[in-house]
Protein backbone atom coordinates (compact mmCIF):
# COMPACT_ATOMS: atom_id res chain seq x y z
CA UNK A 1 0.00 0.00 0.00
CA UNK A 2 1.14 3.51 -1.00
CA UNK A 3 2.42 5.85 1.84
CA UNK A 4 0.19 8.12 3.27
CA UNK A 5 -3.02 6.22 1.71
CA UNK A 6 -5.18 3.64 2.81
CA UNK A 7 -8.32 1.92 2.07
CA UNK A 8 -11.27 2.12 3.60
CA UNK A 9 -13.18 -1.12 4.53
CA UNK A 10 -16.46 -1.85 6.67
CA UNK A 11 -16.76 -4.02 8.94
CA UNK A 12 -16.10 -7.59 8.95
CA UNK A 13 -17.96 -10.56 8.34
CA UNK A 14 -16.65 -9.72 4.11
CA UNK A 15 -19.10 -12.24 3.02
CA UNK A 16 -21.98 -12.96 0.71
CA UNK A 17 -25.46 -13.83 2.93
CA UNK A 18 -26.02 -17.53 2.61
CA UNK A 19 -28.47 -19.22 0.49
CA UNK A 20 -31.00 -20.86 2.58
CA UNK A 21 -33.18 -23.84 0.99
CA UNK A 22 -36.02 -22.11 1.53
CA UNK A 23 -34.74 -18.89 -0.12
CA UNK A 24 -34.27 -21.15 -3.20
CA UNK A 25 -37.38 -22.20 -3.16
CA UNK A 26 -39.55 -19.27 -3.05
CA UNK A 27 -37.07 -17.88 -5.91
CA UNK A 28 -38.23 -20.74 -7.84
CA UNK A 29 -42.22 -20.32 -6.89
CA UNK A 30 -41.76 -16.58 -7.36
CA UNK A 31 -40.44 -17.25 -11.33
CA UNK A 32 -43.37 -19.93 -11.67
CA UNK A 33 -46.01 -17.13 -10.83
CA UNK A 34 -46.22 -15.75 -15.14
CA UNK A 35 -46.74 -19.12 -16.14
CA UNK A 36 -49.25 -20.25 -13.88
CA UNK A 37 -51.26 -16.76 -14.79
CA UNK A 38 -51.16 -17.78 -18.08
CA UNK A 39 -52.51 -20.94 -17.73
CA UNK A 40 -55.38 -19.80 -15.54
CA UNK A 41 -55.95 -17.36 -18.16
CA UNK A 42 -56.22 -19.86 -20.73
CA UNK A 43 -57.86 -22.66 -18.63
CA UNK A 44 -59.60 -20.80 -15.90
CA UNK A 45 -59.43 -20.87 -11.97
CA UNK A 46 -59.28 -24.70 -11.68
CA UNK A 47 -55.23 -24.85 -11.89
CA UNK A 48 -55.66 -22.31 -8.67
CA UNK A 49 -57.65 -25.19 -6.88
CA UNK A 50 -55.21 -27.74 -7.80
CA UNK A 51 -52.10 -25.89 -6.39
CA UNK A 52 -54.18 -25.81 -3.45
CA UNK A 53 -54.57 -29.48 -3.06
CA UNK A 54 -51.52 -30.55 -4.14
CA UNK A 55 -49.70 -28.41 -1.67
CA UNK A 56 -52.35 -29.34 0.87
CA UNK A 57 -51.70 -33.05 0.64
CA UNK A 58 -47.78 -32.54 0.60
CA UNK A 59 -47.69 -30.66 3.21
CA UNK A 60 -49.90 -33.16 5.45
CA UNK A 61 -48.21 -36.28 4.03
CA UNK A 62 -44.57 -34.29 4.94
CA UNK A 63 -45.97 -33.73 8.49
CA UNK A 64 -47.40 -37.54 9.00
CA UNK A 65 -43.94 -38.49 7.58
CA UNK A 66 -41.86 -36.28 9.70
CA UNK A 67 -43.57 -37.13 12.66
CA UNK A 68 -43.65 -41.01 12.50
CA UNK A 69 -39.07 -40.38 11.61
CA UNK A 70 -39.19 -37.45 14.60
CA UNK A 71 -37.45 -34.70 12.80
CA UNK A 72 -38.78 -31.32 13.95
CA UNK A 73 -41.84 -30.65 11.96
CA UNK A 74 -41.78 -26.32 11.89
CA UNK A 75 -37.64 -27.04 10.48
CA UNK A 76 -38.40 -29.17 7.65
CA UNK A 77 -42.52 -28.11 6.59
CA UNK A 78 -40.66 -24.49 6.29
CA UNK A 79 -38.09 -24.81 3.49
CA UNK A 80 -41.15 -24.53 0.80
CA UNK A 81 -39.75 -28.20 -0.45
CA UNK A 82 -43.21 -29.66 -0.32
CA UNK A 83 -44.90 -26.87 -1.66
CA UNK A 84 -42.50 -26.64 -4.72
CA UNK A 85 -43.17 -30.33 -5.86
CA UNK A 86 -47.07 -29.57 -5.25
CA UNK A 87 -47.09 -26.62 -7.55
CA UNK A 88 -45.43 -28.49 -10.55
CA UNK A 89 -47.54 -31.41 -9.78
CA UNK A 90 -50.47 -29.69 -10.02
CA UNK A 91 -49.27 -28.03 -13.04
CA UNK A 92 -49.39 -31.14 -14.75
CA UNK A 93 -52.24 -31.98 -14.11
CA UNK A 94 -55.74 -31.13 -16.04
CA UNK A 95 -57.42 -28.20 -14.14
CA UNK A 96 -60.39 -30.43 -13.41
CA UNK A 97 -59.22 -33.36 -12.45
CA UNK A 98 -60.91 -34.95 -9.29
CA UNK A 99 -59.50 -34.15 -5.82
CA UNK A 100 -58.02 -37.45 -5.62
CA UNK A 101 -56.14 -37.49 -8.47
CA UNK A 102 -53.71 -35.03 -6.16
CA UNK A 103 -53.88 -36.54 -3.56
CA UNK A 104 -52.36 -39.70 -4.63
CA UNK A 105 -49.96 -37.61 -6.94
CA UNK A 106 -48.69 -36.33 -3.78
CA UNK A 107 -49.07 -39.27 -2.02
CA UNK A 108 -46.09 -40.90 -4.32
CA UNK A 109 -44.31 -37.83 -4.42
CA UNK A 110 -44.16 -37.18 -0.80
CA UNK A 111 -44.07 -40.16 0.59
CA UNK A 112 -42.70 -42.96 -1.64
CA UNK A 113 -40.46 -40.60 -3.75
CA UNK A 114 -39.08 -38.38 -1.00
CA UNK A 115 -39.57 -39.18 2.51
CA UNK A 116 -39.01 -43.07 2.38
CA UNK A 117 -35.81 -42.08 0.52
CA UNK A 118 -34.64 -40.11 3.58
CA UNK A 119 -35.80 -36.55 3.09
CA UNK A 120 -34.80 -33.23 1.20
CA UNK A 121 -31.81 -34.09 -0.12
CA UNK A 122 -31.38 -38.09 -0.32
CA UNK A 123 -34.19 -38.85 -2.78
CA UNK A 124 -32.90 -40.46 -6.07
CA UNK A 125 -36.06 -39.26 -8.42
CA UNK A 126 -37.76 -35.81 -8.75
CA UNK A 127 -40.42 -35.98 -6.57
CA UNK A 128 -43.34 -34.14 -8.69
CA UNK A 129 -42.39 -36.58 -11.69
CA UNK A 130 -42.66 -39.91 -9.54
CA UNK A 131 -46.62 -38.29 -8.59
CA UNK A 132 -47.19 -37.63 -12.11
CA UNK A 133 -45.72 -40.79 -13.58
CA UNK A 134 -48.12 -42.57 -10.80
CA UNK A 135 -51.26 -40.57 -11.67
CA UNK A 136 -50.96 -40.78 -15.36
CA UNK A 137 -50.58 -44.81 -15.54
CA UNK A 138 -53.21 -45.20 -12.72
CA UNK A 139 -55.82 -42.62 -13.92
CA UNK A 140 -55.52 -42.52 -18.32
CA UNK A 141 -59.09 -40.86 -18.40
CA UNK A 142 -58.85 -38.63 -15.46
CA UNK A 143 -55.41 -37.30 -16.72
CA UNK A 144 -57.11 -36.63 -20.69
CA UNK A 145 -59.92 -34.15 -19.45
CA UNK A 146 -57.71 -31.43 -20.56
CA UNK A 147 -59.97 -28.08 -21.09
CA UNK A 148 -60.54 -26.19 -24.17
CA UNK A 149 -58.69 -22.69 -24.34
CA UNK A 150 -60.00 -19.71 -23.74
CA UNK A 151 -59.49 -18.48 -27.41
CA UNK A 152 -61.63 -21.71 -28.69
CA UNK A 153 -64.20 -21.98 -25.73
CA UNK A 154 -67.10 -19.85 -25.27
CA UNK A 155 -65.73 -19.32 -21.49
CA UNK A 156 -63.87 -21.24 -19.48
CA UNK A 157 -65.49 -22.93 -16.08
CA UNK A 158 -65.47 -20.46 -13.68
CA UNK A 159 -64.26 -21.06 -9.55
CA UNK A 160 -67.90 -22.56 -8.71
CA UNK A 161 -67.77 -24.75 -11.91
CA UNK A 162 -64.40 -26.01 -11.12
CA UNK A 163 -64.97 -26.71 -7.51
CA UNK A 164 -68.18 -28.55 -8.87
CA UNK A 165 -65.86 -30.69 -11.25
CA UNK A 166 -62.98 -31.58 -8.99
CA UNK A 167 -64.83 -32.37 -5.80
CA UNK A 168 -68.12 -33.80 -6.96
CA UNK A 169 -67.25 -35.12 -10.79
CA UNK A 170 -70.12 -33.13 -12.23
CA UNK A 171 -69.21 -30.96 -14.89
CA UNK A 172 -69.90 -27.41 -15.79
CA UNK A 173 -73.36 -26.29 -15.57
CA UNK A 174 -75.03 -27.07 -18.83
CA UNK A 175 -72.44 -28.40 -20.51
CA UNK A 176 -71.00 -32.60 -20.25
CA UNK A 177 -67.40 -33.07 -20.37
CA UNK A 178 -67.40 -33.43 -24.37
CA UNK A 179 -67.97 -30.01 -24.63
CA UNK A 180 -65.57 -28.29 -22.29
CA UNK A 181 -62.80 -30.83 -22.80
CA UNK A 182 -61.05 -32.08 -25.86
CA UNK A 183 -57.36 -33.24 -26.51
CA UNK A 184 -53.97 -31.64 -26.39
CA UNK A 185 -52.22 -30.90 -29.01
CA UNK A 186 -49.62 -33.58 -28.68
CA UNK A 187 -52.73 -36.05 -28.44
CA UNK A 188 -53.95 -34.28 -31.62
CA UNK A 189 -50.41 -34.58 -33.20
CA UNK A 190 -49.90 -38.96 -32.56
CA UNK A 191 -53.52 -39.54 -33.37
CA UNK A 192 -53.84 -37.87 -36.67
CA UNK A 193 -50.26 -39.88 -37.70
CA UNK A 194 -51.00 -43.16 -36.19
CA UNK A 195 -54.44 -42.21 -38.70
CA UNK A 196 -52.07 -41.77 -41.46
CA UNK A 197 -52.60 -37.98 -41.39
CA UNK A 198 -49.78 -35.59 -42.60
CA UNK A 199 -48.88 -33.08 -40.10
CA UNK A 200 -49.98 -29.83 -42.25
CA UNK A 201 -53.38 -31.29 -42.19
CA UNK A 202 -53.42 -32.16 -38.41
CA UNK A 203 -52.14 -28.66 -37.43
CA UNK A 204 -54.95 -27.06 -39.37
CA UNK A 205 -57.14 -28.16 -36.36
CA UNK A 206 -57.74 -24.55 -34.25
CA UNK A 207 -56.00 -26.10 -31.41
CA UNK A 208 -52.82 -25.35 -32.60
CA UNK A 209 -51.02 -21.64 -32.80
CA UNK A 210 -48.12 -20.38 -34.13
CA UNK A 211 -45.80 -23.00 -33.03
CA UNK A 212 -47.07 -25.58 -30.44
CA UNK A 213 -50.67 -25.50 -29.63
CA UNK A 214 -52.88 -22.58 -28.98
CA UNK A 215 -52.26 -21.17 -25.34
CA UNK A 216 -49.81 -24.08 -24.67
CA UNK A 217 -46.86 -21.71 -26.76
CA UNK A 218 -48.06 -18.77 -24.70
CA UNK A 219 -47.71 -20.39 -21.46
CA UNK A 220 -44.45 -21.78 -22.39
CA UNK A 221 -42.99 -18.67 -22.91
CA UNK A 222 -44.20 -17.44 -19.93
CA UNK A 223 -42.25 -20.56 -18.37
CA UNK A 224 -39.70 -19.30 -20.24
CA UNK A 225 -39.36 -15.94 -18.60
CA UNK A 226 -39.72 -17.83 -15.45
CA UNK A 227 -36.84 -19.45 -15.70
CA UNK A 228 -34.39 -16.71 -17.36
CA UNK A 229 -35.19 -15.08 -14.49
CA UNK A 230 -33.51 -18.37 -12.17
CA UNK A 231 -30.65 -17.94 -14.28
CA UNK A 232 -30.14 -14.36 -13.87
CA UNK A 233 -31.00 -14.47 -9.72
CA UNK A 234 -28.60 -18.03 -10.28
CA UNK A 235 -30.33 -20.33 -8.54
CA UNK A 236 -30.04 -22.64 -11.70
CA UNK A 237 -27.26 -22.80 -14.29
CA UNK A 238 -27.51 -22.25 -17.84
CA UNK A 239 -26.06 -25.85 -18.52
CA UNK A 240 -29.54 -28.21 -18.39
CA UNK A 241 -32.00 -25.90 -19.91
CA UNK A 242 -29.61 -25.33 -22.79
CA UNK A 243 -29.17 -28.83 -23.02
CA UNK A 244 -32.67 -29.86 -22.81
CA UNK A 245 -33.80 -27.03 -25.54
CA UNK A 246 -30.77 -26.95 -27.72
CA UNK A 247 -30.86 -30.84 -28.07
CA UNK A 248 -34.52 -31.29 -29.09
CA UNK A 249 -34.27 -28.72 -31.92
CA UNK A 250 -31.01 -30.07 -32.95
CA UNK A 251 -32.58 -33.95 -33.22
CA UNK A 252 -35.90 -32.69 -34.69
CA UNK A 253 -34.85 -29.92 -37.36
CA UNK A 254 -33.43 -32.18 -39.57
CA UNK A 255 -35.86 -35.28 -39.44
CA UNK A 256 -38.44 -32.61 -40.03
CA UNK A 257 -36.89 -31.39 -42.64
CA UNK A 258 -36.47 -34.74 -44.23
CA UNK A 259 -40.18 -35.93 -43.65
CA UNK A 260 -42.26 -32.48 -42.89
CA UNK A 261 -45.46 -34.72 -43.37
CA UNK A 262 -44.63 -37.10 -40.74
CA UNK A 263 -42.54 -35.05 -38.02
CA UNK A 264 -43.40 -32.05 -36.19
CA UNK A 265 -41.18 -29.30 -36.48
CA UNK A 266 -38.79 -28.66 -34.06
CA UNK A 267 -40.80 -25.30 -32.34
CA UNK A 268 -43.73 -27.45 -32.44
CA UNK A 269 -41.94 -30.00 -29.84
CA UNK A 270 -40.61 -26.98 -27.68
CA UNK A 271 -44.19 -25.21 -27.57
CA UNK A 272 -46.40 -28.02 -26.41
CA UNK A 273 -46.42 -30.12 -23.56
CA UNK A 274 -44.49 -29.56 -20.84
CA UNK A 275 -40.96 -28.86 -22.41
CA UNK A 276 -40.22 -25.53 -21.51
CA UNK A 277 -41.22 -25.95 -17.76
CA UNK A 278 -39.32 -29.22 -17.79
CA UNK A 279 -35.99 -27.28 -19.16
CA UNK A 280 -36.21 -24.71 -16.64
CA UNK A 281 -37.92 -25.98 -13.45
CA UNK A 282 -38.03 -29.98 -13.62
CA UNK A 283 -35.03 -30.79 -14.99
CA UNK A 284 -32.69 -28.53 -13.12
CA UNK A 285 -33.43 -29.94 -9.45
CA UNK A 286 -29.85 -30.34 -7.76
CA UNK A 287 -30.92 -33.26 -5.80
CA UNK A 288 -31.68 -35.77 -8.46
CA UNK A 289 -29.66 -33.95 -11.18
CA UNK A 290 -25.71 -34.33 -11.51
CA UNK A 291 -23.14 -32.34 -9.89
CA UNK A 292 -21.16 -31.33 -12.51
CA UNK A 293 -21.30 -29.13 -14.84
CA UNK A 294 -19.99 -31.70 -17.84
CA UNK A 295 -23.09 -34.16 -16.15
CA UNK A 296 -25.60 -32.01 -16.59
CA UNK A 297 -25.07 -31.02 -20.24
CA UNK A 298 -25.37 -35.15 -20.41
CA UNK A 299 -28.58 -35.01 -18.21
CA UNK A 300 -30.19 -32.45 -20.11
CA UNK A 301 -29.05 -34.16 -23.53
CA UNK A 302 -30.72 -37.07 -22.34
CA UNK A 303 -33.89 -36.07 -21.33
CA UNK A 304 -34.43 -34.20 -24.91
CA UNK A 305 -33.56 -37.60 -26.55
CA UNK A 306 -35.78 -39.56 -24.32
CA UNK A 307 -39.02 -36.91 -24.91
CA UNK A 308 -38.34 -37.54 -28.36
CA UNK A 309 -38.71 -40.93 -28.50
CA UNK A 310 -41.26 -41.50 -26.23
CA UNK A 311 -43.38 -38.72 -28.05
CA UNK A 312 -42.08 -40.72 -31.25
CA UNK A 313 -42.87 -44.44 -30.57
CA UNK A 314 -43.87 -44.69 -26.99
CA UNK A 315 -47.76 -44.80 -25.38
CA UNK A 316 -47.90 -41.27 -23.73
CA UNK A 317 -47.98 -38.64 -26.00
CA UNK A 318 -45.64 -36.50 -23.94
CA UNK A 319 -42.93 -38.43 -22.11
CA UNK A 320 -41.13 -35.18 -20.07
CA UNK A 321 -41.43 -37.43 -16.88
CA UNK A 322 -40.82 -40.85 -17.90
CA UNK A 323 -37.77 -39.24 -19.34
CA UNK A 324 -36.78 -37.23 -16.13
CA UNK A 325 -36.70 -40.61 -13.81
CA UNK A 326 -34.82 -42.48 -16.74
CA UNK A 327 -32.32 -39.63 -16.42
CA UNK A 328 -32.57 -39.49 -13.00
CA UNK A 329 -31.85 -43.65 -12.83
CA UNK A 330 -28.29 -42.71 -14.75
CA UNK A 331 -27.17 -39.64 -12.86
CA UNK A 332 -24.68 -41.87 -10.22
CA UNK A 333 -23.00 -43.04 -13.89
CA UNK A 334 -22.71 -39.91 -15.05
CA UNK A 335 -21.14 -37.98 -12.01
CA UNK A 336 -18.92 -41.17 -11.96
CA UNK A 337 -17.64 -39.69 -15.82
CA UNK A 338 -17.89 -36.62 -15.93
CA UNK A 339 -16.64 -35.82 -12.15
CA UNK A 340 -14.09 -33.07 -12.60
CA UNK A 341 -10.40 -33.71 -12.39
CA UNK A 342 -9.14 -32.72 -8.76
CA UNK A 343 -6.46 -30.37 -8.93
CA UNK A 344 -2.89 -31.97 -8.22
CA UNK A 345 -4.15 -35.57 -9.55
CA UNK A 346 -4.16 -37.24 -12.65
CA UNK A 347 -7.53 -37.40 -14.91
Amino acid sequence: MTEGRHFEAAGAPHLPPSTTVAGVMRQVLLALVPGILAHAWYFGPGIFVQILLCCGFGLAFEAVLLRLRQRPLALFLSDWSAVVTGVLLALCLPPLAPWWVAATGMLFAIVLAKQLYGGLGFNLFNPAMVGFAAVIIAFPIEMSHWLTPRSLANEVPGLLDSLRAIFLGQPPVAAGWDAVTQATPLDALRTGVQEGLRIPEIRDSAIFGDFGGLGWEWIANWYAVGGLWLLYRRIISWHVPVAVLATVILVATPVWLFGPDTNPSPLQHVFSGALVLCAFFIATDPVSGPASLRGKLVFGAGIALLTLAIRRFGAFPDGVAFAVLLMNMLVPLIDRYTRPRAYGHPK
